[in-house]
């Protein structure tokens, strides 16, 4: 009896990531899959083992018609051999998810279900970069730090036109990771169209291992005082506990506040993202879990706090995504913190990752993340309570005024941190 493996992403990949190490929460639960093929076999036949006819909710779509084009195709089409079954299936499957306009429900062939798990286990060399669907276009949400896409100067919502000038303008996601990914030391030609240009802009970028730190962390001193800085780059196996011990040694230090960095933090494990609350919540909720049935499941603090009213600046941008929203929104509906930077990606999504038989699979939207105080994540992000830009110039003068005012409002600015949103 074949069975399904249901894996439960937390933020989850909503992206396809050329991010290595770029982790995603799981549970896992068992399911009869034979349930599934019977209704997959009702879904293109019309009929069930037992020969009753589906009833078809739309009287005038029938589900016969792929089976027609693919018969006239068999018989009509001029060159037969590249009537190849398997590619034409999976072709047909991925235009059936497609179809839902959704980048984040995505049909995996096995080559890129194999390329999914490896990327989860930091197994692939490539850029370091994420990347996501939107409108038909190939759109970077930001590059890690420290990683090739990064040093090349790929910034995020450059749109992709061209991988070593071939345009991908109507290619599915995957095919354009697929492409971008290579063996280290090689090289990738992207062109790319930024915002505020003209005209295409080509970035060459060598492929690498990334290595990049999950955790950074340092005491910035000025002429009127000292804060602690704490950057989580990425989530990933032992990340909130590298931020809970440099939380800890910031006890010993005489600093007015925190200041955590969660630029470029494409997102991580759900649990992951409910402890780092925890380190600077008392009480509350941190995210709540909305599906399409049922009633909303609710996520709280763990009673772990570690730093209950020292002032925190939580700096995001447009590469803040999924378990970074999380942690900042709930910080920000409880009042704990003041958000400095720009407006985030805005991912908001629950997938879930069945697997297929021959080793395909699909990731399915299933649900939608709500902060404390109600906001839909996926469509409204996380806006910064001071905004602050920091442009191309800044990046290549080593200047950075988000930061700059994140330290200042720590300094001088007014407390925040009391009060609670329920």
């Amino acid at each position: 009896m074949s069975r399904v493996l249901r894996v439960i992403t937390a933020t989850l990949l909503p992206l396809l990531t050329l991010v290595l190490g770029w982790q995603i929460g799981v549970s896992m639960e068992q399911r009869n899959f034979r349930e599934r093929e019977e209704r997959l076999e009702v879904l293109y036949t019309g009929q069930s083992g037992s020969g009753a006819l589906m009833e078809d909710p739309e009287k005038n779509v029938k589900p016969a018609i792929m089976w027609g084009v693919w018969r006239l195709l068999q018989k009509n089409y001029i060159s037969p051999e590249h009537l190849k079954t398997q590619d034409m299936l999976y072709g047909a499957t991925s235009g059936l998810v497609a179809a839902l306009g959704d980048p984040y429900t995505v049909f995996m062939t096995p080559t890129e279900n194999e390329e999914f798990h490896e990327s989860l286990q930091g197994k692939l060399e490539g850029i370091g970069a994420e990347l996501t669907l939107r409108e038909g276009d190939v759109v970077v949400v930001a590059p890690l730090k420290g990683s090739p896409a990064e040093e090349a100067g790929l910034q995020p919502e450059d749109i992709i036109f061209k991988v070593n000038r071939k345009e991908i303008q109507g290619q599915t996601l995957a095919k354009v990771v697929h492409q971008i990914r290579g063996p280290k030391g090689t090289t990738v030609e992207l062109e790319i169209l930024r915002g505020g240009e003209s005209d295409l802009l080509k970035i060459a970028i060598v492929r690498d291992e990334i290595k990049a730190p999950s955790v950074e962390s340092e005491i910035k001193k000025t002429a009127t005082g000292s804060v602690g800085y704490i950057a989580l780059n990425q989530f990933g196996d032992g990340s909130t506990d590298e931020v809970r011990d440099a939380l800890k040694s910031f006890n010993a230090e005489d600093i007015q506040g925190i200041v955590f960095d969660m630029r470029y933090n494409g997102g991580g494990y759900l649990e992951g993202a409910v402890e780092l609350s925890s380190y600077f919540l008392k009480e509350g909720k941190v995210v709540t879990v909305q599906r399409r049935t049922g009633e909303p499941v609710h996520h709280y603090v763990s009673g772990h706090v570690i730093v209950p009213d020292l002032p925190v600046a939580v700096l995001i941008n447009e590469g803040s995504a999924s378990a970074s929203e999380i942690f900042t929104g709930a910080l920000q509906d409880h009042k704990r913190a003041t958000v400095v930077g720009k407006k985030s990606f805005g991912k908001g999504t629950v997938q879930e990752v069945f697997d297929l038989p021959g080793g395909s699979s699909i990731r399915i939207t299933t649900a939608k993340w709500l902060t404390p105080g109600g906001r839909d994540l996926g469509s409204e992000g996380i806006e910064p309570d001071i905004a602050v830009d920091r442009t191309r110039e800044d990046r290549e003068q080593k200047r950075d005024p988000q930061l700059d005012a994140a330290i200042e409002w720590l300094l001088d600015g007014e407390d925040v941190t009391k009060g609670t949103t329920e």
